[in-house]
């Protein structure tokens, strides 16, 4: 094989697979053109059946006609031979064989269209079958490709790192931390009030010679005074 006709099958497979994915990507829009072209055929199939059964009625009508002239015809060769005209006789017979020739005809033309409405009547009973299962499975197939978006949408929320669900839970993250931050300020502060006002009280207590440091203070300066008074 030749570099040029290598490098043309080479493209030429590309090609069909493009098409081929463009195909599959329009798949369910692909199905749903096909049913309404398959519903057009049978409107114009039920058009068509509606035409021959015409034509039908009207060949039978021209039977039921004929076999009306036959037996007419037929009552007045009868006459004729009543009356002693046979020549008269034989011209309404060649007439009346005239008749059963073009029904023969028209029966022919009727057995024609009565196996053509028959057989119309099967094709567009089956066509009706089968547009009605098709529309059902296209209403399957819609559903399922519906489920399956929504479903590989919730997937791709959930396994991204850039999704909405993970952006969620670093806001969630995010305000625990501010709030346990806040909170250690608040801790912290009612810790330093605390602690101002016991350092108050201690104070106002040592004014007043109150708590163990003021005692202390008191004995030592008692001892002092014994010392010297020896």
């Amino acid at each position: 094989m030749s570099i040029f006709k290598k490098l043309f099958t080479a493209v030429k497979g590309g090609v069909n697979e493009v098409g081929e994915t463009i195909v599959d990507a329009n798949a369910i829009r692909i199905f749903e053109q096909e049913i309404r072209d398959a519903q057009e055929a049978l409107s114009d199939a039920k058009r068509s059946l509606t035409e021959v059964m015409a034509k039908e009625m009207q060949t039978t009508r021209a039977i039921k006609a004929l076999d009306s002239d036959i037996e007419k015809h037929e009552g007045f060769a009868g006459q004729a031979l009543e009356k002693g005209e046979e020549a008269l006789a034989l011209e309404i017979a060649g007439k009346i064989a005239e008749f059963e020739q073009q029904k023969s005809e028209q029966q022919q033309v009727l057995t024609t269209f009565t196996t053509s409405v028959t057989k119309l009547k099967q094709q567009i009973k089956l066509a009706e079958k089968t547009i009605v299962e098709n529309q059902r499975q296209l209403s399957m197939v819609k559903t399922t490709e519906s489920v399956q978006k929504a479903t590989m949408a919730v997937n791709d929320n959930m396994l991204s790192g850039d999704s909405a669900m993970a952006s969620a839970k670093q806001s969630l993250e995010r305000i625990k931390q501010r709030q346990m931050d806040k909170q250690d300020q608040l801790d912290a502060a009612q810790q330093l009030a605390d602690e101002s006002a016991d350092k108050s009280l201690h104070d106002k207590m040592l004014e007043a010679g109150i708590g163990d440091e003021a005692a202390k203070g008191a004995d030592i300066l008692a001892r002092i005074k014994a010392k010297q008074s020896k």
